[in-house]
């Protein structure tokens, strides 16, 4: 396994359920939650970046389940 300098964000708190990021060397984003660290998930910066705007601008409110 590739060794990652993993980046917790800001926004985080400190009781778990943190978003880290990493850049890897062929140029793509890493993700994981903290608390499922061994799940990674991989994209281009493009595609993050488009993803990040899509949720600002609501386009996935409709997966959160209201209760």
């Amino acid at each position: 396994m590739s060794h990652y300098d993993w980046q917790k964000s800001s926004y985080s708190g400190t009781a778990g359920n943190c978003v880290n990021v990493a850049a890897a060397d062929d140029g793509t984003v890493k993700l994981r939650e903290s608390d499922e660290p061994g799940t990674i998930v991989t994209a281009t910066p493009e595609n993050l970046s488009t993803f990040i705007r899509g949720v600002k601008a609501g386009q996935f409110d409709h997966f959160i389940s209201e209760t």
